[in-house]
């Protein structure tokens, strides 16, 4: 040994994730509530869950196709062409994969060549820019603010746009500030692409919540399909985090050589969690609705103790995300997020785990019970008012 790192360069300069410091805290204590992990709270689903035990029980226990379950594939286009407005081929342009996370970074190794640029929105999910690093891309990133609702625009693509850049990576609704975009912001960044020859990777896993209007997915907007690659998953809508099953539907071509990558690395998705995932996508409806309408009773709530305790939120329009702004407070939100977790047991994350343009920000999940929220607001104004008393002093 001479002292020398066995590590690839590449992969030894990456930062670990800001999240997974306060999860292995939280995970050490038993008297902590939680508002950091972006996990649904409620179970699965019961014929979901009936439809993985029967499955087992039937010796469903072996591989499917590279490409995934046909009768899944098949219920995911079906999904996708009533839910988002687009047509594709169940053979031939749709792919399963353990969840959104590897569909992320199989895509982007399949369509980058070294240097490529990427625009993406920051704040934004902890993977994406290490995703790109690590497919030997270049990450160029286009912040987005809270005067604007966390909103991402055309004019802001339009600065960072090079003659290097081949893709636009997105995120609506977005984790971690509950941003959307509107049916006119969604037409005027499909324009940007179309006029660029981008192609567009869109990760659209909290689709299903939203909560002041319905999402308006890429797919539907014509003259993108041919151009995007459209990621989804079960872990959100449905709560189905564990089964770890998400999918990408995109041009045949980007797909065949997707699945090439995902041939070799995986093999393919757990063969339980695709009979579960094609039950909850013929016959889920109802209880996303739900689930729904829990996470806005939750969301009001959220937003109307903040502003009681005098702490700037914008109102998040999707996803199950709050970001609250306590840059004026005189700490730093990971000085905050750990004080309140040290002193007071509630825990959140500070908003530069997503990126520095969320320094100052606090992401607060409300996927969690109505009597958590409410003590942990409790716990938090109290937080807010020792911290303003002692700014003072």
């Amino acid at each position: 040994m001479t002292g020398k790192s066995r590590v690839a360069e590449h992969v030894r300069v990456l930062p670990f994730s800001g999240i997974r410091k306060f999860f292995d805290i939280v995970a050490s204590r038993k008297d902590v509530i939680s508002l950091g992990v972006g996990e649904p709270d409620f179970d699965t689903p019961w014929t979901v869950r009936e439809a993985a035990v029967w499955s087992l029980e039937r010796g469903a226990t072996h591989y499917t196709s590279n490409r995934g379950d046909p009768a899944l594939r098949r219920s995911i286009c079906r999904y996708v062409a009533r839910q988002f407005g687009a047509e594709y081929d169940w053979e031939k342009e749709t792919l399963v994969t353990v969840g959104v996370s590897e569909a992320i970074d199989i895509a982007l190794r399949t369509i980058l060549n070294p240097g490529d640029e990427v625009l993406y929105h920051e704040p934004c999910f902890v993977s994406y820019r290490p995703s790109i690093i690590l497919a030997g891309g270049v990450p160029v990133c286009v912040e987005t603010r809270r005067e604007d609702q966390f909103r991402l625009t055309r004019a802001m693509l339009e600065k960072a746009v090079t003659k290097k850049t081949r893709v636009l990576m997105l995120n609506f609704p977005c984790n971690p500030t509950g941003a959307v975009l509107s049916k006119k912001d969604v037409e005027d960044i499909s324009r940007f692409c179309i006029q660029h020859d981008l192609l567009l990777l869109t990760d659209e896993i909290y689709a299903e919540l939203t909560y002041d209007s319905k999402h308006v997915s890429f797919v539907s907007v014509p003259g993108m399909k041919e151009r995007t690659i459209f990621l989804h998953g079960m872990s959100k809508a449905w709560a189905m985090t564990g089964f770890r099953i998400g999918y990408a539907c995109a041009p045949a071509e980007i797909s065949e050589n997707m699945m090439k990558l995902h041939q070799y690395a995986i093999m393919s998705a757990p063969t339980t969690g695709q009979k579960a995932a094609a039950e909850a996508l013929e016959r889920g409806d109802s209880a996303v609705a739900e689930m729904v309408a829990e996470y806005n009773r939750r969301r009001n709530y959220l937003i109307a103790a903040f502003a009681e305790m005098g702490v700037s939120c914008h109102t998040p329009a999707g996803a199950f995300y709050a970001f609250p702004y306590i840059g004026d407070l005189g700490v730093s939100a990971e000085d905050f997020a750990m004080r309140f977790l040290e002193e007071k047991g509630v825990a959140v994350v500070p908003g530069d785990a997503f990126g520095t343009c969320g320094a100052g920000f606090l992401r607060c999940a409300y996927a969690t019970s109505m009597d958590n929220i409410r003590e942990a607001m409790k716990r938090m104004g109290d937080f807010v008012a020792e911290v303003r008393a002692g700014k003072k002093k």
